[in-house]
């Protein structure tokens, strides 16, 4: 087995099913002892790493327990098969943990980051984010990233001695740029941070906030062909024409012959997430070997996503995604239920920015004038923070009648 001070990527191998660890961590991983440490200075657990303490931080914030509540693609009444924003996110921790293990990189912080990268979401997927950025387009609009970020910096209220979560440098990092670097005109609540404490937005982010990224695209991309089958939005039959799902539905079929949808989704989601993911790790070891960073900051320094998928896996994950979008997100059921919840939120926008003495008095306290800009800054992070079921009752609440959706 490689060691992590060769310039080989010291992941480690796989052998048949045996998997056999990495003696250490990799050199371009993230190690908690090189951290940038916290904004506000605060002593480190006795007990877990500062990448662990995110993590826990995280699970334990009251935007994340949201989550359970806020949907991906369907809305509650729905059903219960049907993914959230929670399980979604800890699916793509899952992921990105075990991707980070086999290439022996920090696989906390890994976690960490995916557990954050959906804290930003709006009620109603993104039909609910469509319609907030536009109601709040005057005040610049409302991105979930950077309102992932506001939240960990500042709207979170769990101690006593600072807002926010007090992450880690790298965490935040991983947070607002697991996507790549970021270019202006950038986002107001990214802007204002970036003033205070640089994230370094041109540069990529650490290797374990890339490997988040990529387990998000594997996770969404599964668990909708689930949600999609379960929904009856489209079928088996035109499933093994798909790109990338295609060959592996007929191989099933072939083997099994009919089996309930159950059985079918599991035989299936196994067999694509297991190529995703050992595509994955070849084509990032692959460009390891060729890069070769000898620390986490060369990592930044290279100027290229150094995990990614291939080119061919790339392209069939890209023709997958476009049959997804025609079959499930544009079918006529998910679009008459987006559009029935972006006029939910449209008319919530308008009626607290008119009239703010309808919100919670400790959110009210910060408004200005009726439909100020400082009014629908707290309207935008008041509505933002919404589970979808929260978002019905108080449109009941306001309009005195409740929304089908």
């Amino acid at each position: 087995m490689a060691s992590a001070s060769t310039a080989s990527v010291p992941a480690g191998r796989l052998l048949g099913p045996l998997y056999v660890p990495p003696a250490a961590r990799a050199p371009y991983a993230t190690k908690p002892a090189d951290s940038r440490g916290r904004f506000y200075q605060e002593p480190e657990s006795a007990t877990r790493t500062c990448y662990q303490r995110d993590r826990d931080r995280i699970i334990h914030s009251t935007a994340f327990r949201r989550l359970k509540h806020k949907t991906q693609v369907f809305v509650q009444h729905e059903g219960d098969y049907y993914r959230t924003r929670m399980t979604h996110s800890l699916e793509v921790a899952q992921i990105a943990r075990s991707a980070a293990r086999v290439l022996a990189l920090d696989e906390d912080l890994a976690e960490a980051v995916a557990l954050a990268h959906d804290l930003g979401h709006t009620p109603f997927g993104h039909a609910g984010e469509e319609a907030l950025a536009a109601a709040a387009s005057s005040i610049g609009g409302f991105d979930h990233n950077a309102h992932a970020l506001r939240l960990v910096a500042k709207l979170e209220h769990r101690y006593a001695a600072f807002d926010g979560l007090n992450l880690t440098w790298e965490t935040l990092e991983g947070l607002v740029k697991h996507n790549g670097p970021l270019k202006p005109p950038l986002p107001g609540p990214v802007e204002r941070f970036e003033a205070r404490w640089p994230l370094e937005l041109a540069t990529w982010p650490g290797l374990e906030a890339q490997i988040a990224a990529l387990a998000d695209d594997i996770a969404y991309l599964n668990h909708d062909i689930d949600d999609g089958l379960r929904a009856r939005l489209f079928g088996i039959e035109e499933l093994v024409e798909a790109p990338l799902a295609g060959p592996a539905a007929r191989a099933i079929v072939e083997r099994y012959g009919e089996l309930e949808t159950g059985r079918f989704v599991g035989e299936l989601v196994r067999v694509l997430i297991g190529s995703l993911v050992e595509d994955l790790l070849a084509e990032t070891a692959r460009r390891l070997v060729a890069a070769n960073p000898a620390s986490a900051a060369a990592v930044r320094r290279h100027g290229a996503a150094l995990a990614a998928f291939s080119p061919a896996m790339e392209a069939e994950a890209a023709a997958l995604k476009r049959f997804l979008f025609s079959r499930m997100y544009r079918h006529e059921r998910v679009m008459a239920s987006m559009n029935r919840a972006k006029l939910l939120i449209g008319e919530l926008f308008g009626a607290f920015s008119a009239a703010p003495s309808l919100l919670p008095a400790d959110w009210a306290q910060d408004c200005g004038a009726p439909g100020d800009a400082a009014t629908m800054g707290v309207v935008r992070d008041y509505i933002a923070g919404m589970t979808d079921n929260y978002a019905l009752q108080e449109y009941a609440r306001i309009f005195h009648k409740s929304l089908s959706l």
